[in-house]
């Protein structure tokens, strides 16, 4: 019998100072219509990878999105004194013998993976290691191989495919799409919205110039003129993770613990990562005004449609109160629409002084609320990994 998922949802809001966080095609903000107006966006990959990174730094487990392992194997081949020839020649074996037809891949540029693999870092040792267990046979197959004749698989595929589908924490979270080798897909636990500005924000003008330190007679002083543009706001941020898909991700016999780590540390790093656009002449560094989480069974729900009328400043100016009370009332009208049959737990803290009682539990600090979240969000898992 299948029983519905877990999910843990987190709500965002984050005031953030002059920044370009993540640029379009021309370098300016990217922007999005909602609700009739421009609002300042931040594309879920931009804020995605910076947490990944985080995560595996934190872990010491890193993963690489690359199409470059046969080159790489390659490389690592010749350094350990293989003729080049037979480094190139087992590195091909890589796409060819992983299975019955092989990998796509392009001949000319090393055997490239025409797809993005996302694997262990650590796998490119792996498969230098494979090919050094088989040099023998990879020497007899180069021997008999003439330019016209088919490369034919040497390598063993169940010991490829092995480590061409191996995960790291990471992969678990952030899933991987690998349609060649069906073994290697892993459906995403976390799901991540664009961020949003919750007000309009309209890209504005800074214009500089770099100043020419050395000039010489005549020099006019500057040595180059342009316009950059930025954005203030206040971003609404979401995401959500399938507690009970990151249970199947890691394994059955995965401990609660396991699970449980994982999800906090995924919380801790999803408050307070950063993209890293532009970051070294904004420094836009800030901390979010308010996180709120609930933990919800059969499905996960976004607070998002709270702010398709763009919010409005506070008399005294600022738009951080504002989007506050707003994300409040739309999060108890949530509740008043949904019951809390299927309400598990629910919290939030921030810079604020009072508790804000329709958002739940309220914890002192990000710390706390990383840790009673992934308790609450995991605590009633089966060994099977369904609540």
């Amino acid at each position: 019998m299948h029983t519905p998922a877990r999910f843990l949802d987190l709500h965002i809001l984050h005031p953030v100072t002059a920044a370009n966080l993540n640029r379009d095609a021309d370098g300016d903000p990217k922007t999005i219509s909602f609700g009739n107006a421009i609002r300042a966006l931040v594309s879920s990959q931009a804020w995605k990878r910076p947490i990944r990174l985080n995560v595996e730094q934190d872990l010491g487990e890193h993963a690489a999105r690359t199409r470059e392992v046969p080159p790489l194997v390659t490389r690592k081949l010749q350094e350990a004194q293989w003729p080049e020839d037979l480094a190139v020649f087992a590195s091909a074996q890589i796409v060819h013998s992983a299975k019955k037809g092989g990998l796509k891949h392009n001949d000319k540029e090393g055997y490239r993976t025409q797809a993005m693999l996302f694997l262990p870092t650590d796998v490119i040792d792996d498969l230098v290691a494979l090919c050094e267990k088989h040099r023998t046979e990879l020497e007899e197959a180069l021997a008999a191989h003439t330019p016209k004749t088919k490369i034919d698989a040497v390598l063993p595929a169940k010991d490829l495919a092995a480590h061409l589908t191996r995960r790291t924490a990471s992969i678990n979270l952030f899933g991987r799409m690998l349609a060649e080798l069906s073994a290697g897909h892993v459906e995403a636990a976390v799901q991540m919205a664009p961020a949003f500005s919750v007000h309009q924000s309209d890209p504005q003008p800074d214009f500089f110039t770099a100043v020419e330190d050395l000039p010489q007679d005549a020099d006019p002083g500057s040595a180059h003129l342009q316009t950059a543009f930025l954005t203030t706001s206040v971003f609404y941020r979401f995401a959500t993770i399938n507690i009970t898909d990151l249970h199947h991700n890691l394994g059955s016999g995965a401990p609660a613990d396991t699970v449980n780590d994982l999800v906090e540390l995924f919380v801790q790093h999803f408050i307070l990562s950063m993209p890293g656009g532009k970051k070294t002449s904004t420094a836009p560094h800030t901390v979010p005004d308010l996180v709120h989480y609930a933990v919800r069974d059969r499905r996960s729900v976004s607070y998002g449609a709270a702010f398709e009328q763009p919010v409005k400043a506070a008399p005294q100016g600022g738009y951080t109160a504002p989007a506050r009370q707003t994300l409040t009332d739309y999060a108890a009208t949530i509740t008043r629409l949904l019951g809390t049959r299927r309400l598990v737990a629910h919290g939030h803290t921030g810079t604020f002084a009072k508790p804000i009682k329709d958002l739940g539990t309220h914890h002192t600090s990000f710390d706390d609320l990383a840790a009673a979240c992934a308790t609450a969000a995991t605590a009633a898992l089966t060994p099977a990994g369904r609540p």
